[in-house]
């Protein structure tokens, strides 16, 4: 399946990696953590890991490590703006349960 992204959020990653002037993509994995148990981890990323997993989305390069795949395939991000907040929206068919505060998640 693998993970994509919107259009809206391929332009916002496109133009961070333009104005970092540097990167080769955006990494995607979880953590443990919160109180739901898992919370997703982003960061642009400078070179490619020896086991990353690569998919491509509307232009933009997406790295997976191989522990992380199973808990985000098939997750589409999307990046939304709504009055004076912003971020990533995460859209996760794996997601069984998620916290109050929406930092966490279990599958």
């Amino acid at each position: 399946m693998g993970i994509t992204l919107t259009e809206t959020a391929a332009k916002h990653v496109q133009n961070f990696i333009a104005k970092r002037g540097k990167g080769v993509g955006l990494r995607i994995g979880v953590r443990t953590t919160g109180c739901s148990g898992m919370a997703y981890k982003l960061e642009f990323a400078d070179a490619l890991g020896d086991e990353d997993l690569q998919f491509q989305s509307n232009g933009v390069t997406l790295l997976v490590d191989p522990k992380s795949l199973p808990y985000i395939d098939g997750m589409e991000l999307d990046f939304q703006r709504e009055g004076l907040n912003e971020g990533f929206k995460f859209n996760n068919p794996n997601v069984k349960n998620e916290c109050g505060c929406g930092e966490s998640f279990q599958v």
